[in-house]
């Protein structure tokens, strides 16, 4: 039972800092939701950054887990467009993260060296990648452009919600697709020609 109060706790928690923004939300507003006390809430976690620490745990091991790349083989443009989804995903589903991002860095230590990480971890990923594209004649690109390249795309994506919202765009899950989207432009004109074409049809069907 403590257990499962516990996971209703960081799931009524995820829902409304993802809906309403974290700083709008306090820990006796998440007991109100769950029509439990102020200390049931307490009794499982210390205050709201403990909270935030949970779910942050939740959301790195997606991250670790869409970040794993396939074993034996070079990857493909369809790899990383599908990886690419598995990090988005994670970024809509941890969304409240990206939004406030630097205020809950800026607040815990552990979680901004932490973040570091993954942000680490995403541009070996990417740098990784694009070698391999480059190993296999897919792409045309110097050691400087596929580390520039891999740095534009974990900026890209880290503040692409941000940006999107300062645009004034309403449909957050529609501005994730963009992203993506805009991503994988990054590496178009890298690209051969075959394959600049191939993403073309990609970006078109996923368009539509």
């Amino acid at each position: 039972m403590a257990r499962q109060t516990r996971q209703r706790i960081l799931d009524a928690s995820l829902a409304m800092f993802n809906e309403q923004g974290e700083p709008n939300v306090t820990t006796n507003h998440i007991a109100d939701e769950l029509e439990i006390s102020p200390g049931n809430l307490y009794y499982h976690f210390r205050n709201k950054d403990d909270i935030i620490e949970q779910l942050f745990a939740r959301y790195e091991e997606r991250m670790d887990t869409a970040l794993v790349a396939p074993e034996g083989r070079l990857r493909d443009l369809e790899d990383i467009w599908l990886q690419l989804h598995l990090v988005f995903e994670a970024i809509w589903d941890y969304r409240f993260l990206y939004r406030d991002l630097v205020d809950i860095l800026s607040r815990n230590r552990r979680l901004r060296l932490r973040f570091a990480r993954i942000l680490k971890r995403a541009a070996d990923n990417a740098t990784s990648g694009m070698r391999g594209l480059v190993q296999a004649g897919v792409m045309r690109a110097s050691a400087a452009e596929v580390e520039a390249t891999a740095t534009n795309i974990l900026v890209l994506a880290t503040f692409w919600l941000n940006y999107a919202s300062v645009r004034g765009d309403r449909d957050e899950h529609e501005a994730i697709r963009a992203g993506i989207v805009q991503v994988m432009m990054l590496l178009s004109p890298l690209l051969r020609d075959a394959e600049r074409l191939h993403l073309n049809n990609l970006t078109q069907a996923y368009r539509q």
